[in-house]
Order: C-alpha cells, then sequence, then structure tokens
C-alpha cells in the first residue's frame, strides 16, 4: 500500500502534440515531450493545454493522465549510462513512492484540488524508443513492468507542481499495477489471473475488452 506522507510529484508536464524527428528523415505528431509547468487544470479530458498526438491508442476518459514513478529514472540512467530528460515518458506526473507494485488498480487519490482514479498500467508504445534513440527501453519497461499507469478524472481541479497527493480509497480488491502488467503482457493464458483484473470494476475499458477476449478463447479451448 502507498504511503502517501512521502509521495512527492518531482515534475508536472503538459503539452500539446507537435512533430518529432525520428530517424530516416521521417516525422511523427507526439504529445510525448511535454514541458514542466507550475500548474495546469485538470478536466475529465486530461489537463488543458496537454494533448496526445495518437488518439486511438493514447488519451480518453479512462486515460486522462499518465503517472510514472521516479525511481525508474536512476534506474534506466544507470543501466543504459546516459541521463533523461524530465518528463521522458510523456507523463503528465514524475511522482516518488508511488510504484507499480505499490498501486492498485481501482485506488483513489486527491491531487491537488483534484480527484484520479488509477485505470490501467500504460502500455509503452514505439514512441518511446524513437525519442530516447534507444531500441532495447519498450522492451525493458515490459519486462520489468516498470511502465506507469493512467488515470481517470473523479472530480476536476487545478494541480500544481507542489501539490499534496493523498490516497482517499485503498480499492478493496489489491490488484497492483505490476500484478496487471505481469497478467496482460506475460501471463497471457493465465485464467485466473485475468480473471482477478477483471473483476475490478474501474479497469478501464481499453483493458477490459481485450481481457474478455482472452477469457472467453481460453474458457472455450478448455
Amino acid at each position: 500500500m502507498v504511503n502517501t506522507e512521502q509521495i512527492e510529484i518531482k515534475n508536472l508536464s503538459i503539452g500539446l502534440p507537435k512533430k518529432m524527428k525520428c530517424g530516416n528523415g521521417k516525422e511523427i505528431n507526439t504529445g510525448i515531450r511535454k514541458q514542466t509547468a507550475e500548474e495546469a487544470f485538470l478536466t475529465k479530458d486530461g489537463f488543458k493545454r496537454d494533448g496526445v498526438g495518437d488518439l486511438k491508442n493514447h488519451g480518453g476518459l479512462d486515460r486522462a493522465v499518465c503517472v510514472y514513478p521516479y525511481e525508474h529514472y536512476l534506474l534506466w540512467e544507470n543501466e543504459f549510462g546516459n541521463a533523461l530528460p524530465p518528463s521522458t515518458f510523456g507523463e503528465n506526473l514524475t511522482v516518488t513512492n508511488m510504484l507499480e507494485k505499490e498501486v492498485c488498480v481501482g485506488d483513489v487519490f486527491r491531487l491537488g484540488e483534484a480527484i484520479i482514479q488509477v485505470t490501467q498500467g500504460r502500455v509503452p508504445c514505439s514512441t518511446i524508443t524513437k525519442r530516447t534513440k534507444n531500441p532495447s527501453f519498450l522492451k525493458r519497461m515490459v519486462e520489468t513492468g516498470f511502465t506507469g499507469y493512467l488515470c481517470r478524472v473523479l472530480e476536476e481541479g487545478v494541480v500544481r507542481k507542489d501539490s499534496k497527493i493523498t490516497l482517499l480509497e485503498s480499492h478493496p480488491r489489491k490488484v497492483s499495477i505490476l500484478y496487471g502488467n505481469e497478467i496482460y503482457f506475460h501471463k497471457q493464458k493465465d485464467i485466473e489471473g485475468i480473471k482477478r483484473l477483471l473483476a475490478v470494476e474501474e479497469l478501464a475499458d481499453e483493458w477490459r475488452e481485450p481481457l474478455m477476449n482472452r477469457l472467453n478463447k481460453l474458457t472455450t479451448l478448455h
């Protein structure tokens, strides 16, 4: 369980999609290169003046806020031997003491004036590889489960970079993001694990639908 007394926002980042060069002279439109902000207003759709380039795979009410644990920055910098810029992964909030193994799907947090609820682990995309120019990054994030996670907004409000984050409600089913990532990415035939994830009503539809399909196929086979 999260110890909210020790949570600290290391970086609050927002940014609208813009063109980014990614080798071979190609350009993509992406919101991954966010800028540090002093404060931002959080709506049900996400932070104002923030956006995503790929609406199919990012954004939406269940994916309004992206959170990434600050602790992993040191791990990746040591592993790959280079410093990472703030909000390397396009997250809105870089935070301490909110690791994937501690945060559960359905947990509710007060974030400044707003209230958010954790909905799913983040599915890392190839834009991270393009931004860091490191082809191993995506693979390592999925292998470790250190993907960060996404949240919906239950109550809108202003968030500042020195805002407090406090746990309002710990979800009774205690399905951590790390466990969810394990089932979603690695244990794709674990029927009990899939059922455990699906039992959390607050799980994002973007995960619920593929997991339901997977479960239907697996149970038909048995």
